[in-house]
């Protein structure tokens, strides 16, 4: 049995610090949040096969930890790099603007979840297994 609310409710209007007020109040904040539309089903690796790696949970406990954030207050582990990578083993993905602006986040030493960044929408467009999203030259090696 779904609940009514009585618009008519004359309730005392107290603010607590880590409540929302509204939901008008919802997108203002400008914290990360996180679209799967563009993901890539013909490149990359798949929920399925992070789940099986031991990798799925570990990914969302990072974006987890990032959608409490701004994009000015990320680090390291979580950088935008700009256009397409230059060495890459992907394909710039159709569904996908040509202005885009890719970044990364990265969730152990290989394992990254690589997409683009409009505002402060992440959009995951590849889990990438091996750390081939963004190819650099081995150093110390």
């Amino acid at each position: 049995m779904a609940s009514k609310i009585r618009k008519d409710h004359k309730g005392p209007k107290t603010l607590v610090a880590d409540k929302i007020d509204s939901v008008r109040n919802l997108g203002l904040d400008n914290h990360i949040v996180f679209s799967f539309i563009h993901l890539s089903k013909d490149q990359g690796a798949s929920f399925q096969q992070w789940s099986e790696e031991g990798k799925l949970i570990p990914a969302l406990e990072r974006l987890k930890e990032y959608s409490g954030k701004k994009i000015s207050q990320t680090d390291s582990i979580f950088t935008i790099y700009g256009d397409f990578p230059p060495k890459t083993k992907f394909r710039h993905p159709k569904n996908v603007p040509q202005d885009a602006q890719w970044a990364r986040i990265h969730v152990d030493g290989k394992h990254v979840i690589a997409g683009h960044v409009v505002k402060n929408i992440f959009y995951v467009v590849f889990l990438d297994s091996d750390h081939s999203f963004w190819v650099t030259e081995k150093k110390h090696t």
